[in-house]
């Protein structure tokens, strides 16, 4: 299996300096800082970029588990929101909120919050978070 690289550069104190994080694939870089990760200031955060591997992680694991079912789906859409809060002398991530929404004919909704179910508790990422409370909201497209 293939090792993905993901890397970041920081200048400065964390108050005030800056930083860029990027993937190996060269197809995102983006700046970071205090206010970007702690405020609401224009860049990206470790944070998003966790909730953006997390649901991406889980809507393909979905997509395996209905598959193998017999029921692909048609489209799956997921967002996961990322928590971080102070702990002690720093900070840590406490929580990652998935919700999704499905789009797969011929399933019922029990076999499908079962199926989002496992994925949630089977996706790489999600087994990468242990000690992170992660949450679901399933929703079949009616």
């Amino acid at each position: 299996m293939p090792v993905r690289r993901g890397y970041a550069v920081w200048e400065g104190s964390i108050r005030d300096g800056k930083g860029s994080v990027g993937l190996e694939s060269g197809l995102f870089e983006g700046p970071y800082s205090f206010s970007t990760r702690f405020e609401n200031a224009m860049g990206t955060n470790p944070e998003e970029l966790i909730g953006a591997a997390h649901a991406g992680c889980f809507s393909m694991a979905l997509a395996g588990v209905l598959s193998q079912k017999g029921t692909p789906p048609r489209k799956i859409e997921t967002t996961a929101d990322v928590r971080v809060e102070p702990e002690g002398q720093g900070f840590r991530i406490t929580s990652s909120a998935l919700s999704t929404t499905g789009d797969v004919p011929g399933v019922s909704e029990e076999t499908f919050l079962k199926a989002a179910a496992e994925a949630k508790a089977n996706c790489p990422v999600s087994k990468a978070l242990t000690g992170v409370k992660i949450s679901l909201d399933a929703h079949l497209k009616k």
